[in-house]
């Protein structure tokens, strides 16, 4: 006789907002780079803007449901497409763009979103050789950017000081994904080589590489929270889909490794490790599928399917802190389908409207450990946990969503930009009054 596995996740079912509740008339980039294009942090979600020329990125408070207005503002600064975006871990109002330009920058969001397209960064990070890709904002250091490019390079910005205090530069090709560890003391990438590699920011090296996916197509790693584990998503020597567990104290064979379909769009893995489900969401598909990551063999078990007829190009998960607690939520995705931004909801079924302490511990804090230069200088601490009890302490305070300061020749630079805009205020206003003598 066979035993169904307990699991508290086991039933955990997906719903998709309806039609009103959705962000429609949403217009995504047709860039060819290979990234996610929808990011989400707990008060807005971002995505890569069409534009006629140059690279724009929209930004939209979740308060804007229904159609969006024809002539909505977006962030317009880049000379190329925009490759990746990516929100401050913790301030909800600055953000990170890459584009084929060579130059990342950093965007600060107006209070309630934008009224109008901003052109002008708070910070602009020069130094790529070629097109900048990915980019991976530190889990626990405040103001650490990771930034890759085409020709293999990854940096390291602190963005307060506008400066790159540390680079890796032995991967021989494209870096297709980065992703920290838990404390943010090592990193991982995928690189076109089809390796795998773990790597050292502060030593500026890779520590050790292993053969990832034998597929030609592009690979994805992310770790697994504080599993000491790694998963890696790729194609396979017969172009199947599929997924691989690694430890990374043993990284010469992956763990596991699971076949999944022979769909041709890349696999967005996305890890929620309060709960241990991970989240696999396919380009292309319009599907989600999800499983729960265990500590012994076989290391994972399949939970189920969100399954709709309406394919997605990318998906973004919001924070734990944002989602629904007493309708016992422990995920929220946003979906990019067609010219839609669909919320979908994934609640564990539960009666009652105790707070449900077992599905939902204590989730990363909207507060950093520490800052940027302790960090470079090689500290290592782990991250700050709040409770997601109703009526704790669990939303930032009114100078943690908004506080960010420039220091070195990033603040000379916006001195300098700050200036130039009064005076240009001031001659338009002379002007005005001339008009009227």
């Amino acid at each position: 006789m066979s035993r169904v596995r307990a699991s508290k996740f086991r039933h955990v079912f997906g719903t998709e907002y309806k039609k009103e509740q959705c962000y429609d008339n949403v217009r995504i980039t047709n860039s060819a780079f290979d990234s996610n294009f929808i990011k989400a942090n707990s008060t807005f979600f971002a995505v890569q803007w069409q534009s006629a020329g140059g690279g724009n990125f929209a930004v939209v408070p979740y308060s804007a449901v229904g159609k969006l207005p024809a002539e909505f503002p977006v962030f317009s600064g880049h000379a190329g497409n925009i490759q990746d975006i990516d929100f401050h871990p913790f301030n909800d109002h600055i953000i990170a763009s890459s584009s084929e330009d060579c130059y990342v920058k950093i965007w600060q969001i107006p209070q309630g979103g934008l009224t109008s397209t901003i052109t002008e960064p708070l910070v602009t990070l020069s130094g790529h050789q070629k097109r900048c890709g990915v980019l991976n904002f530190h889990p626990s250091a405040a103001n650490v950017l990771a930034s890759t490019s085409a020709d293999g390079n990854i940096k390291f910005w602190d963005i307060e000081a506008g400066s790159c205090n540390a680079e890796i530069n032995d991967h021989p090709d494209m870096v297709q994904s980065f992703s920290w560890n838990y404390d943010g003391s090592l990193g991982a990438t995928s690189c076109k080589d089809k390796k795998l590699r773990l790597v050292d920011p502060r030593a500026s090296r890779s520590v050790v590489e292993t053969e990832g996916h034998a597929g030609a197509k592009g690979s994805r790693i992310i770790w697994l929270g504080n599993k000491q584990r790694l998963l890696s998503v790729g194609f396979g020597k017969t172009s199947e889909r599929q997924f691989s567990i690694w430890d990374p104290r043993s990284f010469s064979e992956p763990l596991q490794t699971a076949n999944i379909d022979n769909s041709a769009g890349m696999l967005m893995p996305f890890y929620d490790e309060d709960s241990g489900v991970l989240f696999l969401a396919g380009k292309g598909d319009g599907n989600i599928r999800y499983y729960e990551m265990i500590d012994e063999a076989p290391f994972y078990y399949a939970l189920s399917e969100f399954k709709t007829n309406a394919p997605q190009k990318g998906v973004a998960f919001i924070p734990k802190r944002a989602c629904n607690i007493q309708k016992c939520e422990i995920a929220r995705a946003l979906k990019l389908a067609g010219n839609m931004v669909i919320p979908i909801e994934f609640t564990v079924p539960r009666k009652g409207d105790q707070f449900q302490e077992d599905i939902f511990p204590d989730t990363r804090s909207w507060e950093p450990c520490m800052s940027a230069s302790e960090w470079f200088s090689g500290a290592n601490t782990a991250p700050r946990f709040v409770s997601l009890r109703p009526g704790a302490n669990n939303g930032p305070s009114a100078g943690a969503a908004t506080s960010f300061s420039l220091s070195g020749p990033a603040a000379r630079i916006a001195d300098l930009e700050a200036e130039n805009a009064a005076l240009k205020a001031r001659v338009a206003e002379l002007e005005r009054r001339l008009g009227g003598l």
